[in-house]
């Protein structure tokens, strides 16, 4: 890879991502719907991550960022903190290469995505439900165990492994108008622009963002990004904030993110439950809301959906009619 975590990848990092987890990935679906194209007024390609190992886009990140890791350096290791998906990529990841895995989770994580990290086999180390108490926690378990550290979303490394999702989607489709994906600390929607605008500059990028949890949408309209807000959202996987290098990607390539209420959110789930027949969580939901929020915006529009995962705790569904 040509640049460091610490440096926005480029178009070449992304093919090359494709390249060195092509053994380790699925190549996810894409599905089609009459009755949501109707809904929309536009032509929507659904690109299935939640059918993805480890049942997220995420692990295609969490994937690029093990394998690239030199066997001295990995032998130490990987440690990251996350809500539930990339904890469980990483884990998943550190696995097919025989390397320990160290994931730092907040209390209220979804109960079903901490199962999928020890399954993997990966250490569980618990904190506060803030951003400050998982970074913090994060680098003191790197300082004890010498792990390398993969961030959910500002490591290039992780960015490019989850533009390969877009990558995929264009050359399975063809020429697109538009990309809509979720935006959470914006590892997916930077490495899907970059991908996006390699294949053809012209394609619009959005993004989807909660309303409880705007930072994205409220740092490109003030210029600045934020860097304090309490999440209040039922996108579990939304509610980080918008990384640095990240935010230099949204502005970069022109990104618009709209913002979503949490019922609309739900909404769109049912939808694509009932037409698609398929499972999806809130977080990934809700790139297909903003799209039926902005019918005028997509009319006509052959539009890229990028359904980003599907790790729902059904527990708390059937325990309501036991």
């Amino acid at each position: 890879m040509s640049s460091t975590p610490q440096t926005p990848p480029d178009f070449a990092d992304v093919e090359a991502a494709a390249a060195r987890i092509a053994p380790h990935a699925h190549v996810t679906p894409v599905l089609r719907s009459r009755s949501l194209d109707a809904l929309a007024g536009a032509e929507l390609f659904f690109k299935c991550e939640n059918f993805q190992r480890a049942g997220a886009f995420k692990f295609r990140g969490a994937c690029n960022a093990v394998w690239s890791l030199d066997d001295e350096t990995a032998a130490r290791g990987v440690v990251t903190h996350s809500s539930g998906n990339h904890g469980a990529a990483l884990a998943l990841a550190a696995k097919t290469r025989g390397v320990a895995a160290h994931v730092v989770v907040p209390e209220g994580a979804v109960a079903a995505k901490l199962e999928a990290i020890e399954a993997s086999g990966a250490t569980l180390h618990r904190c506060a439900p803030t951003i400050a108490a998982r970074e913090a926690m994060a680098d003191a378990v790197r300082e004890q165990t010498g792990a390398t550290l993969v961030h959910p979303y500002t490591d290039a490394r992780v960015i490019a492994g989850q533009g390969t999702a877009v990558l995929e989607l264009l050359r399975d489709v063809g020429a697109l108008d538009s990309i809509v994906t979720p935006v959470g600390g914006g590892g997916l929607i930077g490495g899907s622009a970059i991908a996006a605008h390699g294949f053809d500059a012209r394609i619009e990028v959005h993004g989807a963002e909660p309303e409880g949890a705007d930072d994205a949408a409220r740092s490109l309209r003030d210029g600045t990004r934020v860097t304090e807000l309490v999440p209040d959202t039922i996108c579990d996987g939304l509610r980080g904030l918008i990384g640095a290098i990240n935010f230099d990607l949204l502005r970069a390539h022109r990104v618009h993110v709209a913002t979503v209420s949490d019922r609309d959110t739900l909404a769109a789930m049912r939808l694509i439950w009932e037409r698609l027949k398929i499972i999806v969580e809130p977080s990934s939901a809700i790139a297909l809301a903003a799209v039926l929020a902005q019918r005028e915006r997509f009319a006509g529009r052959r539009v890229g959906i990028v359904l980003s995962g599907g790790n729902v705790d059904l527990n708390g569904y059937f325990e309501r009619f036991s």
